[in-house]
């Protein structure tokens, strides 16, 4: 059995955004979470580089050769690039969000983090604290059980 390397790059960069995903949605630590989103990031890259790849052609940059020569579509190293300055941008924006969460709140587990997030909500808003997470907060007004008073006219 044999792959190609155009094979053996695809089956990389997906699965770069296979681990990425995985890792931002099993963690629950917030810094590992940014880490796997720039995992991600870097295997669609890789996947959108590959889309517009030509093994036989040549850069579009590259004058000189002759007009029958088939080049490489710049459209997706041009996104790709707009895609890695977004994701820089994207990744400080998180790196800030988790260096102010630890300030705050002393723990980089998004768990605790929220809970310590959702005190603090409710006291500032002078709420009483849920007894759980599932249940909200106050209680939701019962419609009246049916056939108790049906059929009885009110005054």
């Amino acid at each position: 059995m044999s792959l190609s390397i155009g094979m053996v790059f695809f089956i990389g960069a997906i699965g770069l955004v296979t681990i990425g995903i995985a890792g931002i949605v099993l963690s629950n630590h917030m810094f590992r979470m940014v880490l796997a989103l720039a995992i991600t990031e870097a295997g669609a890259n890789m996947l959108l580089i590959l889309a517009g790849y030509r093994w036989d052609a040549v850069a579009p940059i590259v004058t000189g050769m002759p007009s029958t020569q088939s080049m490489v579509d710049p459209v997706p190293q041009a996104m790709v690039l707009t895609a890695i300055v977004i994701g820089v941008g994207v990744q400080a924006l998180a790196l800030t969000l988790v260096i102010r969460i630890k300030q705050r709140y002393g723990t980089l587990d998004m768990r605790e983090a929220r809970r310590m997030m959702q005190q603090e909500l409710d006291a500032q808003a002078g709420v009483k604290p849920s007894a759980s997470d599932e249940r909200p907060v106050g209680e939701r007004p019962l419609p009246p059980p049916v056939g108790v008073n049906a059929g009885v006219a009110h005054d």
